[in-house]
This record gives C-alpha cells, sequence and structure tokens, in this order.
C-alpha cells in the first residue's frame, strides 16, 4: 500500500471534529437561547405586574370608601402609570405564551394548545378587568361625580371599581392552569428539572386555593392567603430564574470519542 493510501485509509478512520462541532453547538444552543427569549420576556411580565400590584394595593383600602378615594387622588399619576404597565405586561405574557408553545410544543400538542388557551383567557379577563381601576380613577379626578352624588356617594363609587378590580383579579387568577400545563410539559418533555415541573403544579393549586378563599371562605381568607402565597412565590420565581440562567436541558451531544467507543 502507498504512502497516499494510507494517508486515505487513516483520513476515512478518523472523525472531522471540526466540522461536526459547529452543526452540535447549533442543535444546543437553539432551545436554550428560545428558552432564554421567553425569561426576557417573563421578566418583563413579572417587573410590569409586580409594580401595578403594589401600587394599586398601596391605594386600595377594603372598606373604608373615604381613605381609598384619598389615595387613588394622592397617588393619581402612579395609579394611571400602573394602568399603562399592566396593559403591556398583559400583552407581553401573550408572546410569552407563545415562545413556550414553540419550545415545548413536541412534547404533546394539545396540551402546549390549552396552555396558550388558558394564558389568553386570563389575559382578556385581567385586560377587560381594568376597565375597574380606570373608573376608580375617573370617578375620584372628575368633580361631576361628587356634584351627582355627593362625596360620600363618590368615594363609595371608588371604593366599588377597586372591590370589583380586586375580585376581577381573583378570577383571572383562577384561569391560571398555564401553569399546570406548563409543568406537565416540562415532565413529559425532560427539558425542566421534575422538581421544577411539579411545583409550577403546585403553584397552580396553591393560585387556586387562593382566589376560591376569597370567594367562599372569607373567614379563613387572611390566613389562606398568606400560606398561598410561598408556593405561588416560589413556583413563578423559580421558573423565571432557570429560564434566564439555566434555559432548558438539552440531550448530551456524544463526542467523536464515545461515539467511536460504542462502535
Amino acid at each position: 500500500m502507498t504512502s497516499a493510501q494510507q494517508n486515505d485509509s487513516i483520513s476515512t478512520r478518523v472523525p472531522d471534529v471540526f466540522a461536526a462541532e459547529p452543526t452540535a453547538a447549533q442543535g444546543l444552543t437553539s432551545p436554550v437561547r428560545q428558552a432564554r427569549i421567553a425569561g426576557m420576556l417573563y421578566l418583563v411580565v413579572a417587573v410590569l405586574g409586580a409594580f401595578a400590584q403594589i401600587v394599586r394595593l398601596q391605594a386600595y383600602v377594603p372598606g373604608d370608601a373615604s381613605a381609598t378615594a384619598a389615595n387613588v387622588v394622592a397617588k393619581i399619576g402612579i395609579l394611571r402609570l400602573s394602568f399603562v404597565a399592566d396593559l403591556t405586561q398583559n400583552l407581553v405574557w401573550l408572546f410569552f405564551a407563545m415562545a413556550l408553545y414553540r419550545l415545548l410544543q413536541h412534547a404533546g400538542k394539545n396540551l402546549a394548545r390549552a396552555m396558550v388557551i388558558f394564558v389568553v383567557v386570563s389575559v382578556s379577563i385581567a385586560s377587560l378587568n381594568m376597565i375597574n381601576q380606570m373608573g376608580a380613577i375617573v370617578v375620584a379626578t372628575n368633580p361631576a361625580y361628587a356634584t351627582a352624588f355627593g362625596v360620600g356617594g363618590s368615594n363609595a363609587l371608588v371604593l366599588l371599581f377597586m372591590d370589583l378590580h380586586f375580585y376581577g383579579y381573583l378570577i383571572a387568577q383562577m384561569s391560571w392552569l398555564w401553569l399546570f400545563a406548563l409543568g406537565l410539559l416540562g415532565l413529559r418533555s425532560g427539558m425542566f428539572p421534575r422538581v421544577l415541573s411539579i411545583l409550577l403544579m403546585v403553584g397552580t393549586a396553591a393560585y387556586l386555593i387562593h382566589a376560591l378563599a376569597q370567594f367562599f371562605a372569607f373567614s379563613f381568607a387572611p390566613g389562606v392567603a398568606s400560606a398561598m402565597v410561598i408556593p405561588e412565590t416560589l413556583s413563578e420565581a423559580a421558573l423565571l430564574l432557570y429560564l434566564l440562567i439555566k434555559g432548558v436541558k438539552t440531550p448530551r451531544v456524544a463526542t467523536p470519542a464515545t461515539a467511536a467507543s460504542s462502535t
């Protein structure tokens, strides 16, 4: 055998490592990149949503119409800003759901579609519910209502609108079954750690118990809310951090050495 033939036979046995690496890297980084994009969208949802809710809670005093109306007037600028923030995060939430669908649809298209539907339902309820916040702002700042109904009647209307927003928010929260669907998708796909997937499903149960307690167990509602906020917060914070930091779990690609030894 000539030296040229020997070189050719050796080259056919040696894997082209440099040619294979870019393809493997692209296969690995694509799901991770998609997951981190979803994580950034979720971060926007979390920041804007938390800001809007904190501002509302600072203005809303359940059972006290005068204090609530006075707070709305005093915080009118930031309340209007929270209104815009909430509407914006609802829109971004839809894009977040679409990003998750693209990432996890291979684990079950029907389940992935159900997750998106739950998000759309929740976003629709939450967006319509914002009318109540705007109603409180309009009544509190327009003197025509105080003239027509008196100061006491006007304040009562402001409190009514804020009460309606509070319960509307809980109704939207009851449709947060998207977290449960996401947990199942994470288990099926293997792209999320098992602990995270289970935590998402536990968080869903916590949101439902929290909302139902406010409607049907008034005397226990404060205690239930305090207990349920822990799994609620942990589930969503864990999802956010995992998407941003890790992305998703990806299958390990065999190196040329391991591939050769297995043959």
